[in-house]
C-alpha cells in the first residue's frame, strides 16, 4: 500500500495541492480495514467499505432522493449541485455537478462511501476516487423495476434494509394499482413526449420514460434505437400525436409560448382536443422513488377516463 501512495505522490508533483489528496487518502485507507465488507455493484465491480458507512457522498440528485426516502439523510455529508429535493437537501455541502465533480471537495469530506450512477458520473472520476482510497458503489437504474432494485441495494449499503423494503413495497402497490386500471383501457393514445423547450428532444425505446409511457397505456411515437432523438417539426406533425407531454422547469409564459407554437397546426389531434400538458421534469428525469409519482401522473394524462375518482395535479 505504501508503495502505491509513493507512486501517486510522484504523479502529484505536477499538480498543485495533490499531496493533500495523498495525506487524506492514507487516513481514509487506514480506517477501511476494520469491519469491512465487500459487495458487487450494478456494474459488476467489487467494492469494499466499512460495515456501517456514516459519511456518504451522493454523486447524483437521484441518489440523494433515494437516501432521503430511506430516512438516512443524516449520513449525507455531500451532494451534487442540483440535489434540490427534498428541500433539506439544499442545505448540504456541494461537490460539483454529477458530470463535473470537484474531487478535492469530495476528499475533504473523507467519505466512507460514495454512491455513483452510470449515466452521468464520468468513469475516469470514479476511478480517480477509488485510486485515492475512497470506495464508490455504482448503480444503473433503467426502468421502474430497476429503480426499486436500486433502492433496496442502497438500503442494504446503509443498513436500512427494513426502510427500503417498506418503501419498495409501497412503490410496487402503487405501480400495480395503475397497471390494473390501465388494462381496462380500450384504446392506446399516441404520445409525443418532449423534453425541454428548445431544442425539441424526445425519448427512444431504451429509456425509463419510454417504459413509463407504455406501462401507462400509451404509444411512444419516438420509440426506436436512439435514446434521445431530435425529431423535426415536420416529423412530429406527421406523427399526429393524441397527447403532447412536455417536461420543463419553466412555467407560465414560456409554456404558453410552447402551446402557441403547436397550435399553428390545429389538425393535430392533441391540439384539436387541447391535450398539451406541461409536467415537472424532475419526477420523470430522475430514477428515484418519485418516478412512481411520474408514472401515476402520466397514466392519468393518457387515460383520464380511467381516473375520474383521482385528482390530476
Amino acid at each position: 500500500m505504501i508503495r502505491r501512495y509513493k507512486k501517486e505522490a510522484k504523479k502529484c508533483r505536477r499538480f498543485p495541492g495533490c499531496l493533500f489528496f495523498i495525506v487524506v487518502t492514507v487516513v481514509i485507507a487506514a480506517g477501511a480495514g476494520a469491519g469491512a465488507k465487500t459487495v458487487t455493484d450494478q456494474l459488476g465491480r467489487e467494492v469494499t467499505f466499512g460495515q456501517n458507512p456514516r459519511k456518504v457522498v451522493s454523486l447524483a440528485p437521484s441518489i440523494t432522493e433515494i437516501v432521503f426516502a430511506l430516512g438516512q439523510e443524516d449520513r449525507l455529508v455531500g451532494v451534487t449541485k442540483y440535489s434540490d429535493y427534498p428541500l433539506a437537501a439544499k442545505s448540504l455541502p456541494r461537490i460539483g455537478t454529477y458530470i463535473h465533480l470537484d474531487l478535492e471537495k469530495v476528499v475533504v469530506l473523507q467519505p466512507d462511501l460514495c454512491i455513483a450512477i452510470k449515466d452521468g458520473n464520468p468513469r475516469s472520476v470514479v476511478e480517480k476516487l477509488e485510486s485515492l482510497g475512497i470506495p464508490v458503489y455504482a448503480v444503473d437504474p433503467r426502468d421502474l423495476t430497476s429503480v426499486m432494485e436500486t433502492t433496496l441495494e442502497i438500503g442494504m449499503l446503509l443498513s436500512a434494509e427494513q426502510q427500503a423494503t417498506g418503501l419498495v413495497r409501497d412503490m410496487r402497490v402503487r405501480v400495480q394499482r395503475i397497471k390494473t386500471r390501465v388494462k381496462q383501457a380500450d384504446h392506446t393514445p399516441k404520445v409525443f413526449f418532449q423534453i425541454g423547450v428548445s431544442p425539441v428532444v424526445s425519448v427512444g425505446t431504451h429509456t425509463f420514460i419510454h417504459d413509463l409511457i407504455v406501462s401507462a397505456g400509451g404509444e411512444n411515437l419516438s420509440q426506436g434505437p436512439v435514446p434521445y432523438p431530435r425529431p423535426t417539426t415536420e416529423q412530429i406533425i406527421s406523427f399526429r400525436p393524441d397527447i403532447f407531454i412536455i417536461t420543463s422547469m419553466e412555467r407560465g409564459e414560456a409554456f404558453e409560448q410552447v402551446k402557441a407554437s403547436w397550435r399553428r397546426w390545429p389538425h393535430i389531434p392533441a391540439v384539436k382536443n387541447d391535450r398539451i400538458f406541461l409536467v415537472e421534469s424532475n419526477i420523470f428525469d430522475r430514477p428515484s422513488p418519485r418516478l412512481v409519482d411520474g408514472f401515476e401522473l402520466l397514466a392519468r394524462l393518457i387515460h383520464p377516463e380511467l381516473f375520474d375518482d383521482v385528482k390530476t395535479e
